[in-house]
């Protein structure tokens, strides 16, 4: 004969454990920031210019192809890019600040760092240019006379390599620059050349950007050469021993890619059809000793 009080105790205690373990999950679970080890996303932070300059447009359908990740990018300045290393938030980073990143390195949140292209930065201004800088092959001096005649000069101001490279120009010339004729958008390189560009103002600019929104800008290149204003682009993998919950594997994929022959063929080529020169040139298996530094 079915003992139906005994039978309804055993569903009640199933149920009750049932009930536990799904709460438990719930109230113990770890921040959803990021992701398991496993994942097929692979998150990668990466200077603006990457994305301004139109060639993720190239590089992720390719990436996702032939390594089976999804790449999610966080397109922000190289200081920020870095920051979110530092708290493991992303699994790799495609940045441009080679002073910063060895800082990073150092501190042991990115590993496996690698120079993947260069390019290098120009300073733009006004045809008109006030402050007689064209033609100079210093990047300190043209500064300094942009200062001097205080005419308007737009920063990104948002902790970008191109930031970053600013500030130290600024600094080789001795001047903290304020005041009316220094103004700060903290946005990304596309956006600070629109903004030069409808107020008549001077800017530093990575090329490849400015060659990607030149269409759509009055400003000419004024100043360019100098070995100053030589710009690296790096990858790395965040630490998957100090931060655990990083895609190393995922990581690992993205950076094996941007370093292969086929990823350094999609950079290389990227701009020669519209606009008659490449955007980048490629550096795979170089580093910064190679440019001396």
């Amino acid at each position: 004969m079915i003992n139906h009080r005994a039978l309804r105790h055993g569903y009640l205690v199933i149920l009750v454990a049932i009930l536990c373990i799904g709460f438990g999950s719930i109230f113990n679970q770890e921040p959803t920031f990021g992701q398991s080890s496993g994942s097929r996303n692979v998150i990668v932070a990466m200077t603006t210019s990457i994305e301004d300059s139109g060639l993720l447009d190239d590089l992720v359908p390719a990436i996702e192809k032939k390594t089976g990740y999804r790449l999610k990018k966080v397109a922000v300045g190289t200081g920020q890019a870095l920051a979110l290393a530092e708290k493991g938030e992303v699994d790799a980073l495609f940045v441009n600040s080679p002073k910063a990143e060895r800082k990073v390195l150092e501190g042991g949140a990115v590993i496996n760092r690698h120079l993947v292209m260069h390019n290098d930065f120009v300073i733009v201004g006004p045809d008109a240019d006030k402050a007689k800088i064209r033609g100079k092959k210093n990047a300190v001096e043209a500064f300094s006379l942009i200062a001097k005649n205080q005419v308007l000069f737009v920063s990104r101001g948002d902790d970008s390599g191109t930031n970053k490279l600013e500030k130290d120009l600024w600094k080789q010339a001795n001047i903290t620059p304020s005041g009316t004729w220094y103004q700060q958008t903290g946005s990304g390189m596309a956006e600070t050349l629109q903004v030069a560009n409808q107020k008549l103002g001077y800017t530093l600019a990575d090329r490849a950007t400015y060659i990607f929104q030149q269409k759509n800008l009055s400003l000419p290149v004024l100043v360019q050469g100098d070995k100053k204003l030589l710009n690296l682009y790096h990858v790395m993998e965040v630490n998957s021993k100090k931060y655990p919950r990083v895609n190393s594997a995922g990581a690992k994929a993205f950076i094996n890619f941007v370093l292969s022959p086929e990823g350094q063929t999609i950079i290389a080529a990227h701009g020669k059809k519209e606009f008659k020169q490449p955007l980048f040139y490629v550096d795979a298996g170089k580093t910064e000793k190679d440019y001396g530094l």
